[in-house]
């Protein structure tokens, strides 16, 4: 990508930024405002593939974007707000990326802003990469804002191409993530794929059949339709669907599954899974267990997925234990990375990466130790792609059955370490949450600047401290 290409982006990127914190001081939440720039997006798009390519619009007459443009005041709120509701219920697509849609802007003056903004670029000009890039970054830091609450969605980049990069999906394959968010394992994976062939036929499955992905939250469906799509993936169907995926069992086996899937007890007023479902291993009202199950019932046989889960997966007793059997004894559960805490926009989350293919037993469980007195915060000391190398490398994709600790009774702290089957099998619960480093008495990796950007903050954070400690003892004293 040229250097112009790269400031465009960059250009681009702050002025939608910047108009998302004017619309915050009155009252937009920024993820309301991108689910807006999304529908408002998607018809200047379709509006420029009618000018520039002089295809037929997908859009109805009459709700089209010269429809808006043209309007002021309470007249293009009126327009836009019938124009959302009439998409909303239009078939592929339009109806995936209008999902429930509503308008959240009510102010005229700020509504004709950002269709402002959408109109002085000319969108399906830019590189693909380009379009998808905008986007993605904008996505990025709405995760970054607390209050959007959107952080949830996102799961670390370096670790979700580290994941595709080990799991290796191969085009012709199907690839499946039944918590998708705004699509990030979906849009790795296809980037992955796409370098592997330029024949046409393989391409366009790769593009158009390869990919599923559900969520249950309309406006994420939104945004992971629109990335997927601003990417050229699912130009005619998107490829996500808006549904709980534990609701009911697999319409079909995939290949590979790539997930994140969300943390913590289920929804208030979500289905009982167990009334619903027959198919499962085990009734358990906890969410990540039963999405594990669900992901173990999807595989074709000889298919493999990468997983991240909590904690509490390793070592629950009940259902847990049950679940962890079944891995070991008719999944080959061959990999488990320990992640540390400070990757994810969700304070002190202890995850693990999952790794396992269905058909045979597991003989041995490979566990990487990435946590123990590794330090990472977003802020300072974010983790990075290169922070994994030394777990790919030990992963040894080529050939996993030829790996070579880096733990030994010489090197207790070596972080790649093996546990036989039978071993895992005879442990109380079954339990996987296995630790051998002791803290403490490992090597921090961080560099002088980021350690020097560690110290500014601690400094700062004392600073004020200080200062609000000296204006209680003022009031006091008077």
């Amino acid at each position: 990508m040229s250097k112009k290409t790269v400031a465009n982006e960059q250009s681009l990127t702050k002025k939608v930024w910047n108009l998302a914190t004017v619309l915050s001081s009155q009252g937009v939440g920024f993820t309301d405002y991108i689910t807006q720039l999304t529908y408002l997006l998607f018809l200047k798009m379709d509006n420029e593939n009618v000018e520039i390519f002089g295809e037929i619009s997908a859009i109805p007459e009459g709700y089209r974007w010269n429809d808006l443009t043209e309007l002021d005041g309470l007249d293009l709120i009126g327009q836009y707000e019938k124009t959302l509701k009439l998409l909303s219920i239009e078939d592929n697509l339009i109806g995936t990326i209008y999902t429930k849609a509503q308008n959240k802007i009510d102010k005229p003056v700020y509504l004709k802003k950002v269709i402002t903004l959408i109109d002085e670029e000319n969108w399906l000009s830019m590189d693909g990469d380009v379009k998808g890039a905008i986007y993605e970054s904008i996505l990025e830091k709405n995760g970054q804002d607390k209050k959007s609450g959107a952080g949830q969605y996102f799961t670390p980049r370096p670790l979700i191409n580290t994941m595709v990069e080990v799991t290796r999906p191969q085009i012709g394959e199907t690839v499946c993530d039944p918590a998708c968010g705004t699509g990030g394992f979906l849009l790795a994976a296809y980037d992955y794929m796409k370098e592997q062939s330029q024949d046409k036929d393989k391409r366009a499955f790769l593009r158009d059949k390869a990919l599923h992905g559900n969520d249950n939250t309309p406006l994420v469906v939104t945004l992971a339709s629109m990335n997927l799509y601003l990417h050229g993936i699912g130009t005619e169907r998107s490829p996500i669907e808006c549904c709980d995926s534990l609701e009911k069992e697999p319409d079909t086996l995939v290949d590979v599954v790539l997930a994140n899937p969300p943390f913590g007890n289920r929804p208030a007023g979500s289905t009982d899974i167990a009334s619903m479902r027959t198919d499962l291993y085990v009734s358990t009202s906890n969410n990540q267990l039963n999405f594990m199950q669900h992901i173990m019932l999807m595989l074709k046989n000889g298919g493999r997925a990468a997983v991240v889960l909590p904690d509490n997966v390793l070592f629950e007793g009940g259902a847990g234990e049950t679940i962890r059997k079944k891995l070991l004894t008719e999944f080959n559960l061959h990999t488990i990375l320990r992640l540390p805490t400070g990757i994810f926009y969700a304070n002190g989350v202890k995850a693990n990466v999952l790794f396992f293919s269905k058909g045979n037993k597991t003989n041995e469980t490979w566990y990487y130790d990435y946590r123990t007195n590794v330090k990472h915060t977003l802020a300072t000391n974010p983790m990075r792609r290169q922070h994994l190398d030394d777990f790919v490398k030990c992963y040894n994709t080529d050939n996993i059955h030829n790996r070579i600790e880096t733990y030994s009774a010489e090197n207790p702290y070596g972080r790649w370490r093996k546990y036989l089957s039978a071993e895992l099998l005879s442990r109380d619960k079954t339990s996987l949450d296995i630790t051998w480093i002791k803290a403490g008495e490992d090597t921090v990796d961080m560099s002088l600047a980021e350690l020097m950007a560690q110290i500014e903050e601690k400094s700062s954070n004392i600073a004020k401290a200080v200062a609000t400690l000296k204006e209680i003892i003022s009031k006091i004293e008077e």
